[in-house]
């Protein structure tokens, strides 16, 4: 099922603050860092299944109200953290949602199972080799 990006960007909301480590007095002065929190329970673009699915899979970044919340402050810049948020958001999404492909059980080869023989053989050899030779 496919998810339309951009009415589900409309449900995120941002808060800024400032970011931490050094910068100089210009850092005490500018919110750079971009937190983004979406409300998973309350999406009306995402289905259930869907909604259960982040629920699940997201849950360390997922608090008590069922808020997903990522953080950005890589860049000195408000507007780029806030666009790599989203693109970070946009990339979590999408891996979470995919679709796993099934395993389709399969068995060892014939030569696969006979060189795993041999090399046990050839262990087992070495290893009777080790041992103390008694005279009788």
């Amino acid at each position: 099922m496919k998810i339309d990006f951009e009415k589900l960007h409309t449900e995120l909301t941002f808060t800024t603050s400032r970011s931490g480590g050094s910068g100089g007095q210009h850092v005490n002065k500018v919110e750079t860092k971009v937190t983004l929190r979406f409300d998973v329970s309350a999406s009306e673009v995402l289905s259930e299944q869907q909604k259960k699915k982040i629920l699940t899979k997201l849950k360390n970044s997922i608090n008590r109200k069922k808020e997903l919340i990522l953080h950005q402050e890589t860049d000195r810049s408000q507007l780029t953290n806030k666009q790599k948020v989203i693109k970070k958001f946009d990339r979590l999404i999408k891996k979470t949602l995919k679709e796993e492909k099934k395993r389709k059980p399969t068995r060892p080869s014939l030569a696969a199972r006979k060189e795993r023989l041999q090399n046990k053989k050839k262990r087992s050899e070495i290893k009777a080799g080790r041992k103390k030779i008694t005279d009788y």
